[in-house]
């Protein structure tokens, strides 16, 4: 595997780094931390001829007070004792992000917008020569589902779902401005694993804001993978309580690394507001999420594993709500 030629551009602001995107447009791609993106390029997965550098790009860093810089390294957010005490959940799932070391280069931002992954595309480019390449990179097929309308590839990050429990807001900056929306309607659910975001030509991911709300909420993540110490999930779940386990104010759950976006469940979380978080309340919200969720089989473990494990893991995630909290580790007293 090698890295291809390409123009690498480091902007030092937002508005330089949003105009360059608009000169260059559908001839570049953002450059985070690289963990996925670079690997990806060795492979010959979708090149594109210019880069662009965001770690410049001051408006994009630190965090507190709620918001996360979406050039933030996860390993920063990991050895924070007042983030870890604040959002025990969030850090949760950075600690279950691939090794120590790729978390010291990974970023917030590239994290949420992590490429969706297939067994048919993430292989190298002879293998998938060999097939006829596949509707993500290069050919006109799905291979998950045989046609040539929809891509099937999952979402694989991990940040998402511990975010979206908390009620995050994503800052987006464009040529027409800044708007925040919902994290949860960053992603679109009518799209496939192309088209698998609401964000607009040029638009650039400048932060995510957590609520008041979230600070101390109970949270967790519970992560299936075939290699623990470093896989992207087969399975993601994230649970968050807000009040206490004898009266819930209101619960969320999320799930990602299923289908081709991140989802939360509304539908069966509202219901029990006002409720305790009860065995049988852990039951039917556990059995509610392995019957709405859809994978397919485009990763190692088969599809029907991988929805009775989203029940499984669902259970796991809500019944760490339920436990007295631990401090995190390395949080402050």
């Amino acid at each position: 595997m090698h890295l291809d030629p390409f123009t690498l551009h480091r902007p030092t602001s937002l508005q330089e780094a949003i105009d360059r995107a608009g000169a260059l447009a559908g001839r570049c791609d953002f450059l985070a931390g690289g963990t996925d993106l670079l690997p990806n390029y060795k492979m010959h997965l979708n090149l594109r001829p210019h880069l662009i550098d965001l770690g410049g790009v001051p408006e994009l860093s630190g965090f507190g007070e709620g918001r996360i810089g979406a050039m933030v390294r996860l390993a920063d957010l990991e050895a924070d004792p007042r983030f870890a005490r604040d959002y025990p959940g969030v850090v949760e799932a950075i600690r279950s992000v691939a090794t120590p070391l790729v978390r010291a280069g990974a970023s917030v931002g590239g994290n949420l917008l992590v490429e969706t992954r297939c067994f048919f595309f993430n292989q190298s480019r002879l293998w998938r020569e060999s097939l006829g390449y596949c509707l993500k990179a290069e050919g006109d097929r799905c291979h998950v589902v045989p046609q040539k309308e929809r891509c099937y590839a999952t979402f694989s990050g991990d940040l998402a779902p511990a975010l979206l429990v908390l009620g995050a807001t994503a800052e987006i900056a464009g040529p027409g401005g800044i708007r925040r929306v919902p994290l949860a309607e960053l992603y679109d659910a009518q799209g496939d694993g192309i088209h698998r975001t609401r964000l607009q030509p040029g638009e650039i991911l400048v932060a995510v804001h957590l609520p008041p709300a979230a600070r101390g909420a109970r949270a967790s993540y519970r992560k299936l993978r075939i290699r623990p110490s470093f896989d992207f999930p087969e399975v993601g779940i994230a649970a968050a309580l807000f009040g206490t386990p004898d009266r819930i104010e209101r619960l969320a759950l999320a799930a990602g690394g299923l289908e081709s976006y991140p989802r939360l469940f509304p539908e069966l979380t509202e219901a029990v507001a006002g409720g305790a978080l009860e065995p049988a309340v852990l039951d039917r919200l556990a059995a509610g999420v392995q019957r709405s969720v859809r994978p397919v089989h485009n990763t190692s473990l088969e599809a029907a594993y991988r929805k009775r494990m989203a029940g499984v893991f669902a259970r796991r995630a809500l019944a760490a709500l339920a436990d007295p909290p631990a401090p995190a580790p390395g949080a402050a007293p």
